[in-house]
């Protein structure tokens, strides 16, 4: 496969930045997108030219760290899936593949196509947690019996990765998903009990603060984001947010 690739060029977060046109050849459609990005920056490094930075960790689609905006869609045109999980087969011979960062304000743009995501670490850090027992007389996690409905359903939510696509797909840049997959992880389980009022409240706050938009219910989040959270989770969150509000 012979490819043009358009992708998003940023020296540092104060640069202004700008689309670079790439030809690569010779690409197999078995490859992954990142891979395909190897040997573009192989290219790039033989000719002394600075590689393209783009964020990638455990390439199986665990991590949530391979952020890619591809042909206008989080992740790329496949469904259910990561960036590093994109193999070139999706594609065409003689495709133009446009690459950008996810774009939100609460995802400033470090280098090229890194953006830091930090926000999300904050608004975990502002709720996203259990109290433990540590005094000595703790029980075992799987002595405490949970409806299985409410385990699965907990389970679901828990299998978010924080990669950002459903920010980078919203018109409005909500993070609305990924905070009702965390609170939703938690409100089910009876161990989540002890901090629900404060952890929906304080996480909401939180959100808010890092300029992340509202949910205006496009749906744009659930279809793109690579393990399915449900837009339920967003409800859930709406519902837990107002029963802490009366208590509060």
């Amino acid at each position: 496969m012979n490819l043009t690739l358009k992708i998003w060029r940023q020296k540092n977060a104060s640069d202004k930045g700008k689309m670079v046109d790439y030809k690569v050849d010779d690409i197999s459609p078995d490859m992954s997108f990142l891979e395909m990005l190897d040997v573009l920056n192989e290219q790039l490094i033989n000719k002394d030219d600075a590689p393209i930075a783009f964020d990638h960790d455990c390439r199986e689609g665990i991590c949530g760290m391979c952020s890619l905006y591809i042909n206008g869609e989080a992740h790329g045109p496949d469904r259910g899936v990561t960036t590093c999980q994109l193999h070139m087969r999706m594609f065409n011979d003689g495709d133009t593949i446009y690459i950008e960062p996810f774009r939100a304000s609460a995802f400033p743009v470090v280098k090229d196509l890194i953006v830091d995501r930090s926000s999300f670490d904050r608004i975990q850090h502002a709720g996203g947690f259990i109290s433990v027992n540590t005094s000595g007389n703790t029980i075992d996690a799987n002595a405490i019996p949970i409806e299985k409905h409410d385990a699965d359903t907990a389970f679901e939510a828990a299998t978010c990765i924080g990669c950002g696509a459903c920010v980078a797909s919203c018109k409005n840049s909500s993070a609305m998903l990924f905070v009702g997959a965390k609170v939703s992880q938690f409100a089910l389980l009876p161990q989540g009990k002890v901090e629900a009022t404060d952890r929906v409240l304080n996480m909401v706050k939180q959100m808010d603060e890092e300029g992340f938009g509202n949910c205006t219910n496009t749906g744009a989040c659930e279809v793109e984001c690579p393990k399915g959270i449900s837009l339920e989770n967003i409800a859930r969150m709406n519902r837990e947010y107002l029963k802490a509000s009366l208590k509060g």
